[in-house]
């Protein structure tokens, strides 16, 4: 093998290996590959949601008083649930994600309805919800 052809193998082995992590990924549906697994342990009556993140990036940083307010205003309508994949990096692996933050959205028996990637708004959390069929509206009981 000639002096040129191995230096640009260690390149082109590089490209081969990130091009077929792109295809793999681009065939893995949006979901995740958990995304047909039932990892959400809801109470059985209310709708929840999940956001998967970490302490370290940005999106999630905007993201956690969002959560916490939805968590106080609709206390007893809406579980929500704040996963830390810095600190618990398995349950990335556990919710099947790619990508933070991921907010996954869930019926009142737990099986999973959708998923959104990155930031989202208080409203669009709600919009999802409503869009989904399960319109929430706050509690009586907000903050207790």
């Amino acid at each position: 093998m000639s002096r040129q052809m191995r230096k640009m193998f260690p390149a082109s082995g590089f490209l081969i290996v990130l091009l077929t992590l792109f295809l793999v990924l681009s065939f893995v549906p949006q979901g995740g590959i958990a995304q047909t697994v039932n990892v959400a342990k809801g109470s059985g009556r209310v709708p929840r949601l999940v956001d998967v993140g970490t302490d370290r990036c940005t999106a999630c940083k905007m993201m956690a008083p969002i959560l916490e307010e939805l968590k106080k205003e609709y206390a007893g309508v809406l579980d929500v649930e704040l996963v830390d994949v810095g600190k618990n990096p398995s349950a990335g692996q556990k919710y099947g994600i790619w990508f933070i933050p991921t907010q996954i959205f869930y019926d009142g028996n737990g099986k999973e309805l959708k998923r959104h990637r990155g930031f989202i708004s208080k409203q669009g959390i709600l919009e999802r919800f409503q869009e989904l069929g399960i319109p929430l509206k706050p509690s009586a009981n907000k903050g207790t």
